[in-house]
């Protein structure tokens, strides 16, 4: 009597994906754990809903095969891919395995790296990448077994591009990466780094000392230099850490580009007012204040989500929510540089822009600029190249845009508080202070002659001082509608409430000439 059905077959199936669970076997996760890092599977349990993961491409790997054609051995790829949900919502997650080839994909498994990226694409889908190995191939020893060399590509890197313009991408650096591991770490909207166990490199300290400079790892590409560069994002001191920002920054945004967000429930009052705002700003224009309280007390109550913390740092960049609706955030540091814009601020500025367009978030800018930073250094950093694109990208942005004048607005920087020729939704308080350049500042170069033919030179520049102040009162301005509205700051939370009560409901503006870019 024959045997009916597929019993072994179904068997077979069972076995494999016992094998692969095993990763790269039981003295290779034991090393993954004794540095301090969870397994594959552990993160990725870590990171989802409880039981929601279901593994795409769960018998990928290398068989080993004895004379008879029976299966031997097997070992899976080192890279899981697969979907499941984060706070009930679908997300695509891809992992690199460190226990099989450090994390490695074989060169006939980038496809699943690929099918990954598509995935999320296709079905429009939010993008985890859970980054722990060079993520690619590339390796010297790789010539013998092929027998030539091959010119460079990247497989799947055309995806990788592409969804920055389409999906929400995470990547978590949780270990070394480098080569295409590190490109795909930058290569996403948000993407952190775990202090102490990630690393980030072009090539890793073996190459670099090849080139003749000896370093360790977490001296050429440690997390907290990667942050204060710029090149990721945050850090944080722990992979529970990581998994907690990725499911919070993911809940900010929608699945795909050119859907709105979601909007939660509010119960933080839209005309709660804050008295202390009434006394924020120092009276003594050369003081300093604290910025993030301030973007604490007028937006919903723990909202505020900042990034990039550690670099650029005299202008900050978060999401934030007002009455529930997620809002991209720029605001100056007067701590920092004096809140000036930096070459390095400029760029940051762009890429939060560049995300709110990417997403339709609408942007609520909180200006105290001085200009863009001057001196030697400044202009050897190529500041005004990295300004102006700010500006630009400020300028090409369609969502819809919010400023707020806290203090100063000054020079070209000043400027690019909004797109001045669309519809200004813009206030003002009354320490407000504009104008082309500080009166502070400007007066040696505009009435040099006359201070010098003065019989008193301290004292006319004092008169002429005096003069100007008179004129400056940001109420002179609003008697000629150069400013909109200025506002009692302790009532700013209603203004902003009102414009997101505003921006939820427009029409969704046509989408800019740009796009996310690393």
């Amino acid at each position: 009597m024959s045997e009916t059905g597929w019993r072994r077959e179904i068997e077979e199936i069972r076995r494999r994906q016992a094998l692969a669970e095993e990763m790269g076997g039981a003295e290779r996760v034991e090393r993954q754990r004794s540095r301090g890092k969870l397994t594959v599977r552990e993160r990725i349990k870590a990171l989802l809903d409880p039981g929601s993961f279901r593994e795409w491409g769960s018998l990928a790997g290398e068989g080993r095969y004895g004379a008879d054609g029976s299966l031997e051995g097997f070992r899976a790829s080192s890279c899981l891919t697969g979907r499941g949900t984060i706070d009930s919502r679908t997300v695509v997650v891809s992992a690199d395995d460190f226990t099989i080839r450090g994390g490695s994909s074989e060169t006939y498994h980038h496809e699943k790296n690929a099918q990954a990226e598509m995935m999320a694409a296709e079905y429009g889908l939010p993008l985890v990448r859970l980054l722990d190995g060079t993520g690619g191939g590339g390796s010297v020893a790789e010539v013998e077994r092929l027998g030539a060399t091959y010119v460079p590509w990247v497989p799947g890197f055309d995806q990788v591009v592409a969804n920055l313009g389409r999906v929400p991408v995470v990547s978590l650096g949780l270990g070394p990466v480098a080569g295409l591991g590190a490109a795909r770490l930058v290569a996403s909207h948000y993407s952190l780094m775990v202090r102490g166990l990630a690393q980030m490199f072009t090539a890793g300290p073996p190459v670099v000392a090849a080139a003749g400079e000896k370093v360790t790892a977490e001296q050429l590409g440690g997390a907290d230099l990667h942050a204060a560069t710029g090149s990721v994002d945050d850090v944080v001191d722990s992979e529970s850490d990581a998994f907690e920002r990725a499911r919070r920054f993911l809940s900010y945004l929608p699945g795909r580009a050119g859907e709105q967000s979601t909007r939660i429930e509010c119960d933080d009052p839209a005309d709660r007012s804050e008295p202390w705002l009434d006394e924020a700003i120092p009276r003594d224009r050369r003081w300093p204040y604290e910025i993030r309280p301030i973007l604490g007390a007028v937006l919903d109550r723990g909202s505020v989500f900042e990034i990039g913390r550690a670099w650029g740092r005299s202008a900050v960049t978060a999401l934030a929510r007002l009455r529930g609706v997620s809002v991209a955030i720029i605001a100056s540091d007067p701590g920092q540089m004096g809140g000036t814009w930096t070459a390095a601020a400029s760029r940051k500025i762009a890429r939060h822009v560049e995300l709110a367009e990417t997403f339709g978030l609408p942007v609520v800018h909180f200006v105290d600029v001085g200009g863009f930073t001057i001196g030697s250094q400044a202009e050897k950093a190529g500041t005004i190249r990295d300004g102006t694109r700010a500006i630009a990208t400020i300028y090409q942005s369609t969502v819809p845009w919010c400023a707020v004048i806290l203090r100063r607005a000054f020079g070209v920087a000043g400027a690019g508080m909004m797109n001045h020729s669309r519809f200004r939704y813009r206030i003002a308080w009354p320490s407000g202070d504009w104008g082309s350049l500080p009166a502070e500042g400007g007066i040696e170069a505009a009435y040099k002659a006359q201070i010098e033919a003065a019989a008193d030179p301290d004292a006319t520049r004092r008169d002429i001082a005096a003069r100007l102040d008179r004129l400056r009162s940001p109420f002179r301005s609003a008697e000629r509608f150069y400013v909109e509205e200025i506002v009692v700051p302790s009532e700013t939370r209603s203004w902003l409430c009102e414009f997101a009560e505003l921006a939820a409901a427009s029409p969704a503006p046509a989408r800019g000439g740009f796009v996310y870019r690393p």
